[in-house]
């Protein structure tokens, strides 16, 4: 009697419909890479309409199913009237953020108020959109916020930024535990310091830069491509146990 074998799970994204927020480029653009390349259709979104639409084109020329929309996620005006002619997304990707950093005893309500209604009140709204779209289509999802270490440690001049994002790892959970019965997984990926045009001038300050090379185990600064295949995975049936959690790309940053 040959012994039957588990069946290795899919990271195959076929006929799966993936909104990916703040897609224009860095992490966000990668991420709608990587789905992409996995098989689902994507759709950019982002406020500069100008950068989505470079990025866009490029996808195309792979070959691949993308479409691109100009949206502030901090508008939840502009998110009701998005869905309002939506089909459901199968996958949410979240990778719209913004950072104000200051000392904490120099914060302004203005930085304050900016970096909450983006990284909190729109990360927030966004998913509970997409969600309601697959509970009522009666259909299961992954939905994903990219977060930060920063969601779970602090960092100096960053007091406002870590609490927006301690704030995403609780709604994260909160929503998970409510829509675990519709079959809708909800997690976030915490990368650390990676390497972008917006993150440049952190790296340009030898202060910061040392102090990232020391908290990273791994000796070096995250680049974007250390983010797709987690997204894949995540936004995949491989994944299919997994919610509620925070996928730390951190280069054992946290381990301490």
């Amino acid at each position: 009697m040959i012994l039957k074998l588990p069946t290795t799970p899919s990271f195959r994204l076929d006929n799966k419909t993936a909104l990916i927020a703040g897609a224009s480029s860095g992490i966000g653009l990668a991420c709608a890479v990587a789905l992409a390349d996995a098989g689902a259709e994507v759709v950019l979104a982002s406020r500069n309409i100008e950068a989505l639409q470079k990025a866009s084109d490029a996808i195309q020329l792979k070959g691949n199913s993308v479409e691109a929309v100009q949206l502030d996620i901090a508008d939840t005006d502009a998110i009701e009237l998005f869905f309002k002619n939506q089909k459901p997304f199968d996958i949410l990707v979240n990778s719209a953020g913004m950072g104000r950093h200051s000392p904490s005893l120099e914060t302004s309500t203005e930085d304050f108020d900016e970096v909450m209604d983006v990284n909190l009140r729109g990360a927030y709204f966004l998913t509970q959109a997409v969600a309601r779209g697959l509970i009522k289509a009666k259909k299961p999802g992954s939905l994903i916020n990219i977060s930060s270490q920063m969601g779970h440690v602090g960092g100096v001049d960053r007091a406002v930024y870590s609490a927006s994002k301690h704030a995403v790892e609780g709604f994260t959970k909160a929503m998970a535990i409510e829509w675990g019965g519709h079959q809708i997984r909800v997690n976030t990926i915490c990368p650390t310091f990676i390497r972008t045009a917006l993150t440049q001038s952190t790296f340009d300050n030898p202060e910061r830069k040392k102090w990232i090379e020391e908290k990273i185990k791994l000796g070096r600064a995250g680049e974007v491509e250390d983010i797709m295949g987690a997204v894949v995975f995540l936004a995949s049936e491989a994944s299919g146990m997994i919610t509620g959690s925070a996928l730390m790309i951190d280069g054992g940053w946290t381990a301490d």
